[in-house]
């Protein structure tokens, strides 16, 4: 399985992006020192491109088959493809506060500790439908580690598309976000415009 293995500060800063989408606290304090070159158009697109990917965790080529399902569903290509990105499973578990970052909420499904509608998944990528109930295996709900992660993220709204009880670890999808709720600073129209060329 192919990882980015990039670090996390040196990446934000390259894609001007703020390390607080990821889930991560920390700043850099260093400055990108680029030359005075205005950016392309194809260049700023790239850029939005590589920021949503870099905040979902998607890699190539499953992001593009995304774009294509994007497009062939009703309604915008990029409110769609947005939609797609943020109902994934791994997604969810960082929503609902299971996890403190993105990467460890992937890792926490890879591990099997989510049951949705009371069944193991562990695919990160696994789209989760309206109605659909997503808990921490039983076994799992009193270690350490699941407290740890509750009180690092006891401040974090939780979406209004989402409720979670975070007494029990479970949470549940009330409807699908529309792109006005997804808080993520990444201009879609510049994606349809880069795959649409």
């Amino acid at each position: 399985m192919a990882v980015n293995k990039v670090p996390v500060l040196k990446r934000c800063r390259s894609l001007d992006l703020d390390p607080i989408y990821l889930g991560i606290d920390k700043k850099s304090t260093r400055q990108l020192r680029r030359a005075n070159r205005k950016m392309s158009e194809y260049g700023l697109q790239l850029r939005e491109k590589q920021k949503a990917k870099f905040i979902y965790g998607v890699l190539e080529k499953p992001f593009r088959n995304y774009y294509y399902r994007a497009e062939k569903m009703k309604g915008q290509t990029g409110e769609n493809l947005m939609v797609l990105l943020e109902s994934r499973l791994d997604n969810i578990v960082f929503r609902l506060g299971f996890a403190r970052t993105r990467k460890e909420a992937r890792q926490i499904v890879d591990h099997k500790h989510i049951l949705v509608n009371g069944k193991r998944v562990n695919i990160p990528s696994y789209r989760v439908k309206v109605g659909d109930t997503i808990e921490i295996t039983e076994n799992k709900k009193g270690s350490q580690r699941y407290k740890d992660i509750l009180e690092s993220t006891s401040g974090r709204l939780v979406p209004e598309w989402l409720e979670a009880d975070t007494e029990n670890l479970k949470g549940s999808v009330k409807e699908l976000p529309s792109r006005e709720v997804i808080d993520v600073p990444v201009n879609e129209m510049l994606i349809v415009e880069l795959y649409s060329k």
